[in-house]
């Protein structure tokens, strides 16, 4: 066998060498930038299958009216829940989809919101959402309703506390009003901070006006400024005299005032005060505000017929 020379053993053996990728050079190119979703797919509405189980039209015996509401759950409780001014009742929809492990809820679009219609969009008189609230309920349970819990914010807190204080709802059995107090008794407004529950309720709240060719808000609240002070008007000294357990959330403690401040240190309604949120708690903070709602529940030992007590067989029936 011939021997290769020196030089030809040397090439051959880098050539079997695997060849390295030259150093990238700092200047060389920029670095690939992730995928990104666009504004549309971002900010695209979502739908409130996920959350809620069914939704249905109330209509109300001799008249006109039908009301909207999203139903969640099979058992325990009814968490009944009142929107704000300007919102509607998928403002609940990310709460509802933790609440219903356990209790069953219902969200209603108000008068004049969301999916509801009425003969008169703008009568926002307190008096006339409270009928409407007890009119729906009669509507969907007849006259012997499971244990229900009032749950409201802001403009739908005032509608709770004042079908509470009428003390006709014999099933009543909790009451949750979340951030509303009498100084506040103009329509405030806030932008929501959970992007998924503002694209659940924003679209709930607008419509398509074909002589604008734009969309404008659904509820004409601007058009009710003369009901507003009524809706707030001596609603701290009704929600201390609500025969029934009592919890508020806030999302600061400026909301208190004088007969609150008294009746939480006399420890007439427990009081939670929820961090890092706007007005909307129940849409910033979903996950925390559910966990109050069903906490109160549990506390308070409401079951689907009325107050649970050990060793009971049939549970202690409603309130008058």
């Amino acid at each position: 066998m011939s021997t290769l020379p020196e030089e030809s053993l040397e090439e051959e053996l880098q050539s079997e060498e695997p060849k390295q990728p030259p150093l990238p050079s700092a200047f060389a190119s920029l670095p690939q930038r992730p995928p990104t979703q666009s504004s549309l797919e971002k900010y695209a509405p979502l739908d409130w299958v996920g959350y809620f189980d069914e939704e249905k039209d109330i209509s109300i015996p001799d008249s006109n009216d039908v009301f909207h509401v999203y139903m969640a759950g099979t058992e325990g409780p009814v968490i009944f829940c009142l929107h704000g001014g300007g919102y509607s009742g998928l403002s609940f929809a990310l709460a509802a989809g933790k609440i219903k492990e356990k209790a069953r809820v219902v969200a209603m679009d108000l008068r004049g919101h969301g999916k509801s219609s009425s003969e008169n969009d703008i009568d926002l008189s307190i008096e006339t959402m409270c009928n409407d609230v007890l009119a729906v309920l009669k509507e969907m349970y007849g006259e012997q309703p499971p244990s229900i819990v009032l749950v409201g914010h802001s403009m739908g807190g005032s509608v709770a506390v004042h079908v509470a204080a009428k003390k006709t709802l014999r099933s009543l059995h909790g009451l949750v009003v979340v951030d509303v107090v009498e100084i506040e008794w103009s329509v405030k407004g806030g932008s929501l901070r959970n992007l998924d529950s503002a694209r659940l309720s924003i679209p709930s709240t607008l419509k398509y006006d074909d002589s604008k060719k734009c969309y404008v808000y659904r509820a004409r609240l601007e058009e009710t400024e003369q009901y507003w002070r009524a809706w707030y008007e001596g609603l701290s000294e009704k929600f201390l005299s609500c025969p029934v357990p009592k919890l508020l959330l806030l999302a600061g403690t400026d909301r208190l005032d004088r007969p609150l401040t008294i009746g939480q240190m006399q420890g007439k309604f427990q009081m939670v005060v929820v961090r890092h949120t706007g007005h909307a708690i129940q849409e910033d903070a979903p996950e925390e505000f559910a966990s109050l709602i069903l906490n109160f529940i549990a506390r308070n030992r409401i079951g689907p017929h009325g107050v649970e007590i050990p060793g009971l067989r049939q549970p202690l029936q409603s309130q008058t």
